[in-house]
């Protein structure tokens, strides 16, 4: 456990390319007082690496991407090139900075679901998929002001095998196992929106309300991982598209607190 305030970073997959140099400058000088552990997705990058995405449904109505061992080597190699590309971003700007799969030794995963709609008929599939419930944050070792670390949602199941999770998720697991005051989750949309009106604040009891009952697609898993970084002790979830500083400052963004 870092002696620091650690602030912890998803950067969402679908707006990674959209990050424009002036993001990245705000986000080093906030990482020159604040280790920075940065989860990143791979949505976009995996698409075009591989555009013939699987998506399952489970028998709760749940999506997954179906996950082969063919497809985690392709996390890897698009994760790969996602951690260089940051870690240059950074470094460049005085931030040192590593690269860390989840598998190895930070993010542990239950049992995956077995049963998925194909074909209109609900049939076991062995999906490299799992729930997270663990993180280790001793196997991050270097949590000082001007390090980085960049962290791949991967997973190790009990049984060894890595298992693809939610990057939301996991980073709200890995906020909550270093007790960060902040998680901010960084996409492409600038704020919630509740019947179309942006929303700057809300109770994690209203936006599990929200989530349940309107919230579609990508915001729904946000606002369960903010939910579930809320109970696991996290100070305050923030989501939004603009420089980290301005979304901790609450000049933009949404912000999600207990009550």
């Amino acid at each position: 456990m870092s002696d620091y305030p650690v602030t912890v970073v998803k950067l969402g997959g679908s707006c990674l390319d959209d990050l424009a140099g002036g993001w990245w400058d705000d986000l080093a000088g906030h990482g020159q007082a604040h280790p920075l552990v940065l989860v990143h997705g791979w949505s976009k990058p995996l698409k075009r690496l591989n555009p013939d995405t699987v998506v399952l449904r489970d028998r709760y109505g749940n999506q997954s991407r179906w996950t082969t061992p063919e497809v985690i080597e392709d996390i890897k190699t698009v994760s790969a090139e996602i951690g260089e590309d940051v870690i240059d971003r950074l470094e460049r700007r005085g931030i040192t900075a590593e690269r860390l799969l989840g598998s190895d030794g930070l993010v542990q995963a239950g049992e995956g679901e077995r049963w998925w709609w194909r074909d209109k008929q609900l049939v076991e599939l062995d999906n490299l998929v799992g729930p997270i419930t663990g993180v280790d944050p001793s196997a991050l070792k270097n949590l000082q002001p001007g390090h980085a670390y960049i962290v791949t949602p991967l997973a190790r199941d009990a049984a060894g095998r890595e298992v693809n999770t939610d990057g939301d998720r996991a980073a709200a697991a890995v906020a909550g196992g270093l007790g960060a005051p902040n998680l901010v989750l960084v996409t492409d949309v600038e704020h919630l929106l509740v019947d179309d009106e942006p929303v700057r604040s809300i109770s994690a009891r209203d936006a599990a309300a929200f989530r349940d009952k309107g919230a579609t697609g990508g915001m729904r898993k946000k606002l369960r991982a903010a939910g579930e970084a809320l109970e696991q002790g996290v100070g305050r979830v923030i989501i939004g598209s603009a420089p980290v500083t301005d979304l901790l400052a609450a000049r933009t963004g949404t912000v999600i607190t207990r009550l």
